[in-house]
């Protein structure tokens, strides 16, 4: 279990282009702390230094320490991922940028369906 919240904790920072010094900044974990984590040794985390991560990343406690291995669930997480992103853009928008989206969103589900 240790060794799967190392690499989902690493795999994530990476994905979402996050280093430990922001994710300590977020957290209030000491950087020395995270780094323990991401380490070869790599510490358990206590539950509350895990929710605090994996609030600060957008994900649960769960993802973190699941291990994520059959093609599925790399497809499920890779999508996952890929929306987890896309709302965060949106929530950075503002009013007319969100409209925007939202117009373009929905144009592209109808042009899909209509590809069916």
């Amino acid at each position: 279990m240790i060794g799967n919240f190392r690499e989902n904790l690493h795999d994530e920072l990476d994905y979402q282009n996050m280093t430990v010094k922001e994710l300590c900044a977020k957290t209030g974990i000491p950087k020395a702390t995270l780094e323990c984590y991401l380490g070869t040794r790599a510490n358990r985390p206590s539950a509350e230094a895990a929710f605090k991560i994996a609030r600060a990343l957008g994900v649960t406690v769960e993802y973190l320490m699941t291990e994520h291995n059959s093609p599925e669930e790399k497809a499920r997480n890779s999508t996952n991922a890929k929306i987890r992103e896309l709302v965060r853009v949106i929530e950075e928008l503002n009013g007319d940028g969100y409209e925007v989206i939202l117009t373009l969103g929905k144009a592209l589900k109808r042009m899909q369906g209509a590809k069916k």
